[in-house]
């Protein structure tokens, strides 16, 4: 999996700022993500606020590193 260049938090602020303007196109382009990554990052990250995100992360890492462990 590629590293973001940008945190869960950024991320969730990203997101709460084309709540609030509405104007999604234009936050698309100020931050340089495609239209794919951003509704992709709504749907995973919508409604979350910054800490749950990253527990959400967390998470997601430790369920991966577990699967790897029963595997092998």
């Amino acid at each position: 999996m590629q590293n973001s260049r940008f945190t869960e938090g950024q991320i969730v602020g990203i997101l709460r700022e084309a709540e609030r303007t509405g104007n999604t196109g234009e936050i698309i382009h100020l931050r340089g993500i495609t239209k794919e990554t951003f509704y992709r990052w709504r749907q995973e990250y919508g409604g979350l606020k910054g800490s749950d995100a990253k527990r959400l992360r967390a998470l997601e890492e430790e369920n991966r590193r577990l699967k790897r462990v029963v595997a092998a």
